[in-house]
């Protein structure tokens, strides 16, 4: 059974048209996170005397993807902020080769080091968003500093542990038989030729962020996403709110997020969307979270 509220935003997110996905309002505040992989480029919107809200994109995204639903947020009272995960984007200079003592790869706990730093930037405990594998990401600082988090979203985040890429509808039969970072070169290409059929200014902004996007980066997150840890039972003991939202056509098979839902304790909105629905339905997202952060 649908919210309450669920077809006024769908109304206004049926009303949304074409914009720049890089051009920020006037008032957003840009600046830069001196992390432990490096700098990572953030954004900023609201009162900063208002309560926090975090929003972490995931593999081949950075912070443009909430540009719609950072303004939502914002005029509902928060201070909203968003950052490019290291290697993606505006973040490309931040890699393991920058940590004490250097690494080779992008590993979970590079990610996880970084989100910690950005969380220390501001107050806590935060409402935290993790889109994608940025959810991973989140759960992993969740369960060993649950303090930090006053409420966590896990917006279309891999809903399986282990090889998590075995859900997915296209890829999943054939994902074990690909090294993790091999799969990163097609999955670019996909995004570059649009094979998923985005409208044309939203793939304008996709293709052009990917020339600053380190390949590396990508293959080593969709090899992390193989290695998915088993933190079900023990996210669900630190008593942190959950939410759980997905598009019902998201690229894991059917179930799979009503499935971890259940799981993990946390409350369940499935939208008419796929993937991206901070992109698509931003304001079924931010009705959603304020449900769940206010509720």
């Amino acid at each position: 059974m649908n919210p309450p509220w669920m077809s006024e935003a769908v109304r206004m997110d049926d009303a949304l048209g074409p914009i720049d996905w890089s051009a920020w309002p006037a008032e957003a505040e840009r600046w830069t996170v001196d992390a432990p992989s490096g700098p990572l480029a953030a954004v900023g919107m609201g009162d900063v005397q208002a309560p926090r809200i975090l929003l972490v994109p995931g593999m081949t995204g950075s912070k443009e993807d909430f540009l719609l639903m950072m303004p939502l947020l914002a005029a509902a009272g928060y201070r909203v902020e968003s950052f490019d995960l290291a290697g993606q984007y505006e973040s490309y200079p931040a890699g393991p080769e920058n940590l004490d003592p250097p690494q080779a790869h992008y590993r979970l706990e590079l990610f996880a080091a970084d989100l910690r730093a950005v969380l220390a930037t501001g107050t806590t405990p935060a409402h935290v968003l993790g889109y994608s594998f940025a959810g991973t990401v989140a759960i992993e600082v969740a369960v060993g500093r649950p303090e930090l988090f006053a409420s966590l979203t896990l917006m279309s985040a891999p809903p399986l542990h282990g090889q998590a890429l075995r859900g997915f509808k296209l890829l999943g039969p054939v994902s074990h038989c690909v090294p993790g970072r091999a799969l990163g070169p097609p999955f670019i290409a996909a995004l570059r030729y649009n094979v998923h059929g985005a409208p044309a200014d939203r793939a304008r902004f996709v293709t052009a962020r990917l020339d600053l996007t380190r390949p590396s980066s990508v293959g080593d997150m969709l090899l992390l996403m193989k290695q998915t840890p088993d933190r079900d039972a023990v996210l669900r003991a630190t008593g942190i709110p959950l939410l759980v939202v997905s598009g019902a056509h998201d690229v894991w098979v059917d179930g799979t997020h009503e499935a971890y839902a259940d799981r993990i304790g946390a409350r369940l909105v499935l939208i008419d969307t796929g993937h991206s629905p901070c992109e698509t339905a931003p304001h079924q997202v931010t009705r959603a979270m304020l449900e769940l952060i206010e509720g």
